[in-house]
């Protein structure tokens, strides 16, 4: 440990030195380590690939649409705007200032600290990282050591791409993550669980360390009166969504559904038929759906099918018809799709994060009945509704907080870097993808110059009437007043007072 903790502070040292130096500040550094991103997942791809399937058990296709593409889409986002993101904005000022101009320049804050999360170990290392590279800053990346493949290709493929001393990866355990917090860093962004995200926060405020934390939260989907194609499409979506992206180990994942009672058979029947569709029907030739990540998540997902309650309102597995069967499928870390109709609201599979492919769906009488069951949780990172009612619509967003909604589609706000990717409340705060992730690691510095010409003498003592009036008049650029009080010809109002 104390060899660990020595490098860790060389490490610190190289990178604080070269942040001052000023080479990360440059626009040609920041597009040159940008093109090497790109570079770096274009002539790593298949070993990209292979690491996801031996962490994850990722199929091609996933990998490349939730992991490199994702990378690729972010890097050639930046590069496009970035020289339009440094440059400084007009400020505006009031006229009492006259004359004076006055502009907000974004600066890097510094050395920064990523930590990457391991249901999707290449895109939450590198996207946060293209962000922080952006704003100019020099970075740590500590990927997750529950993604060991990818872990370690990061840390040997990374320092042959990019600048070596402005950016570093550090593998390792929680003990590692402990050392790593007890040093002082400008930022720390965190991708993982609220348990987790309370620690680093507990450490980060040491050293008022601002921070972002992209945590998680039971996402439901509310499933409004639909039918024919428009319930056809809105299955295949949900089915997507909650099996298609990490076999729902995805903080985003759909939790549970919400529908109403006179539904709910019709939606498992066609569930059904589409995980039949997407997955097979043999647990063993599943080559479309994600391992879970390691074998204490595993149990931890089964354990959740303990409860007397939950395992009877089990709708639909193939072939997982009791418990005992999951010990056959321990060494594949496979859990197939399942379907639980209306489990007990007070066994943990509805009150923990599922975090793995089970899907509860939850009767109600009414649609509408859906605001107040979601109100009555922490809230959650998204919330999924699918509807063609606009007042309904209109409704859910006035009195529902969450960290985005989405309508008639799932998971698909994360691909886009013109919206803003983060939580609120328990699901987290701070945001980042695009130009957010450029503002969340960077500070806005407020310039404000002014001329020796041409002294306002109303903003000194001695105070009258007049001062006040000019006052008054200036803050609210009111220019004909202004002139009219010069010129003799507006009144003085004294008895007035300023708000």
């Amino acid at each position: 440990m104390e060899e660990i903790v020595a490098r860790l502070g060389k490490n610190l040292a190289e990178l604080r030195q070269n942040f001052r130096s000023g080479r990360t500040r440059g626009l040609v550094w920041r597009k040159t380590q940008l093109r090497a991103i790109l570079k770096l997942v274009a002539e790593n791809e298949d070993e990209i690939f292979e690491a996801l399937n031996r962490d994850l058990g990722k199929h091609p296709a996933e990998a490349y649409r939730d992991e490199i593409g994702v990378v690729k889409k972010s890097a050639e986002y930046s590069l496009h705007h970035i020289e339009k993101w440094m440059a400084p904005k007009k400020g505006q000022l009031p006229l009492l200032l006259f004359p004076a101009k006055a502009e907000v320049l974004p600066e890097p804050l510094g050395v920064v600290l990523v930590f990457a999360s391991w249901n999707f170990p290449i895109s939450l290392a590198l996207d946060p990282l293209i962000g922080a590279i952006s704003a100019g800053n020099t970075v740590v990346v500590k990927p997750s050591e529950l993604a060991p493949a990818c872990s370690s290709f990061l840390a040997r493929i990374v320092p042959l791409y990019l600048d070596n001393k402005a950016i570093k990866v550090v593998e390792g355990g929680s003990d590692v993550a402990e050392k790593l917090l007890e040093q002082k860093w400008e930022k720390i962004f965190f991708t993982g669980s609220p348990r987790v995200g309370r620690i680093i926060m507990s450490a980060a405020a040491k050293h008022l360390t601002p921070v972002t934390l992209e945590l998680g939260g039971k996402c439901p989907i509310i499933l409004d009166s639909l039918s024919g194609s428009d319930l056809k499409v809105t299955v295949k979506r949900i089915s997507g969504g909650k099996w298609g992206a990490c076999a729902g180990q995805a903080c985003i994942g759909i939790d549970y559904v919400l529908v109403q009672r006179k539904l709910a058979p019709v939606l498992v029947e066609l569930l059904q038929k589409c995980i039949k569709t997407f997955y097979g029907e043999n647990i063993k030739n599943l080559n479309s759906i994600c391992k879970i990540v390691n074998k204490n998540h595993f149990e931890r997902v089964c354990n959740l099918l303990e409860d007397p309650g939950v395992a009877a309102s089990i709708v639909y597995a193939t072939v997982l018809h009791w418990l005992g069967c999951l010990i056959l499928f321990k060494h594949l870390r496979l859990i197939e799709p399942t379907i639980l109709l209306d489990p007990p609201l007070d066994a943990a599979i509805m009150t923990e994060e599922i975090f793995g492919p089970l899907l509860p769906i939850i009767t109600l009488n009414d649609v509408e009945e859906s605001i107040e069951f979601i109100n009555a949780r922490p809230n959650p990172l998204a919330i999924y509704v699918f509807t063609k009612n606009k007042t309904f619509k209109e409704k859910l967003l006035q009195e529902t907080s969450s960290g985005s909604v989405i309508f008639n589609d799932t998971m698909i706000q994360f691909i886009c870097d013109g919206l803003p990717f983060g939580g609120v409340g328990q699901s987290g705060f701070g945001r980042y993808h695009g130009k957010y992730s450029f503002d969340t690691f960077s500070h806005e510095k407020a310039i404000l110059q002014r001329s020796f010409f041409l002294e306002l003498e109303p903003r000194y003592p001695p105070w009258n009437g007049f001062k006040l009036e000019f006052i008054r008049l200036a803050y609210n650029f009111d220019y004909i007043g202004l002139l009219l009080l010069l010129f003799g010809l507006r009144r003085r109002y004294t008895s007035r007072t300023v708000i």
